[in-house]
């Protein structure tokens, strides 16, 4: 069963008039993603890709009964954007902006506090259920449906290990992008958690890079929960120099505690098995499966 998205979600897109938003709209449309409205101040009345467009989010979500938001904008305008789909009652927000001000986010941050929303993102890929929803720019042209469930820091890396899963005959039910920044939105914890309750759960693959806490995170709560299923993790940046800042915020080397073997550590005393390499999730999870699989046969079926 997938998170976060299903055949009811319905999507406005904040920002659907500009470039990337008509692009990647039309693109998420042709998927099959349920998008009922486009949001852009001054151009309310207006129609898009043959959609309403309305002037601010409460509008759209009033007449559209929407409950999902994908943000188009401009990493000054970000953070504002977020805050109106929240103070909304949007109950999903996906924001794929790059660079927004660590400050703006900080302000996005306290407007969750209690609210109905979860944000995913900024500088996300996105979120997709293979043949259900998509939302944002993650490939989709290796993506089956299945039972794994995947959650990233990197966005190239997500379409790798896709391709992977696919070709060892595995499908993934969702794969969220929580995006590589340090103050965002949902986690990988958050997601993992979501992961661990959904019972056709069969397994799950975390891709991690170096910088923030976020894995370490995931590897205290799989010490608590003990999940039955196999968790496979590829932790990136093991050669990265400790002082380089390397991309975006996330991935800032501050406290030691942060790099990838203190992270692939962590998630292996947890339990967690580590793919030694970008090119072998695909065949450590199958091969997980399969251990699994073998170890619920009675001991007369195998002989």
């Amino acid at each position: 069963m997938s998170i976060l998205v299903n055949r009811q979600t319905r999507v406005i897109c904040q920002g659907m008039t500009g470039r990337a938003g008509t692009q990647q709209t039309a693109t998420m449309m042709k998927y099959g993603t349920n998008v009922v409205a486009g949001v852009t101040p001054g151009k309310g009345g207006q129609r898009h890709l043959d959609l309403p467009i309305f002037d601010t989010v409460a509008e759209a979500v009033q007449q559209t009964r929407a409950n999902a938001s994908m943000i188009f904008a401009p990493p000054m305008q970000a953070a504002a954007a977020m805050i109106e789909a929240i103070e909304a009652e949007v109950p999903l927000v996906v924001t794929l902006t790059e660079h927004v001000p660590v400050l703006d986010m900080v302000r996005v941050c306290h407007a969750l506090k209690g609210s109905q929303t979860r944000l995913v993102g900024p500088n996300s890929e996105g979120i997709l259920a293979p043949g259900i929803c998509k939302l944002g720019v993650i490939a989709t042209g290796n993506a089956r449906p299945g039972g794994i469930g995947v959650v990233s820091r990197s966005a190239s890396l997500t379409s790798e290990v896709i391709a992977q899963l696919s070709a060892a005959g595995l499908g993934i039910s969702t794969s969220v992008g929580v995006g590589g920044d340090l103050v965002h939105g949902l986690s990988m914890k958050d997601c993992v958690e979501l992961f661990l309750a959904d019972p056709e759960t069969e397994g799950i693959v975390l891709i991690g890079e170096v910088g923030g806490t976020e894995e370490q995170y995931v590897a205290d709560l799989i010490r608590q929960k003990k999940p039955r299923i196999p968790i496979v993790a590829l932790v990136v940046g093991c050669h990265a120099p400790s002082e380089r800042r390397a991309g975006n915020t996330g991935a800032l080397l501050v406290h030691g505690r942060d790099t990838a073997a203190a992270k692939i550590a962590a998630l292996g005393r947890a339990g967690v098995i580590i793919a030694e390499s970008p090119h072998l999730v695909g065949a450590t999870m199958s091969a997980a499966l399969r251990g699994q699989k073998d170890q619920k046969q009675p001991r007369a079926a195998l002989g």
